[in-house]
């Protein structure tokens, strides 16, 4: 079997390569993302302890109580702490749509349709809102996955 001229030129061993060099960043910008939906500069209607409480809900969706733990130890008022429950729906109409949809984005992200978002606005959430919502979850997406693909490789090594 012919062995190619510059095994350097596979794209394969191009793009593992990029991705080892740029493995060492990926801590600092997951730190950054992690700062950015969660304490961000304008947290438009959705502050911080209102962000953390819902993160925490997502990571109990997803079976992870020590990122849930996380999230809730920066959340002091009761009222709050509650909406982490995924049993809980909120306390009034527009936050009851806005967990609805967080929780559908959360656990079923293929089925969410266009009437959902128009079901936002109909609620009284901005736009800008709406994509600081959706910012949430792809992150919460991103951190689960991480930490689950984490645990299978723990248990692969055992």
């Amino acid at each position: 079997m012919a062995q190619p001229a510059n095994p350097e030129a596979s794209p394969w061993l191009g793009a593992i390569s990029a991705a080892a060099q740029s493995r060492s960043n990926i801590f600092e910008m997951s730190r950054q993302a992690e700062n950015a939906v969660i304490d961000p500069r304008d947290p438009g209607g959705f502050p911080s302890p209102w962000r953390r409480a819902i993160s925490a809900r997502i990571a109990l969706q997803n079976a992870l109580p020590e990122l849930a733990a996380h999230y809730l130890a920066g959340v002091t008022e009761p009222a709050l702490r509650i909406l982490a429950d995924p049993t809980e729906a909120g306390r009034d109409d527009r936050e009851r749509s806005v967990i609805t949809f967080m929780d559908r984005v959360a656990t079923q992200p293929r089925a969410v349709q266009a009437e959902e978002i128009e079901g936002l606005k109909a609620a009284g959430v901005a736009e800008a809102d709406i994509v600081r919502l959706c910012e949430l979850n792809a992150f919460m997406s991103y951190q689960c996955r991480v930490l689950a693909g984490l645990a299978v490789l723990k248990g692969a090594s055992a």
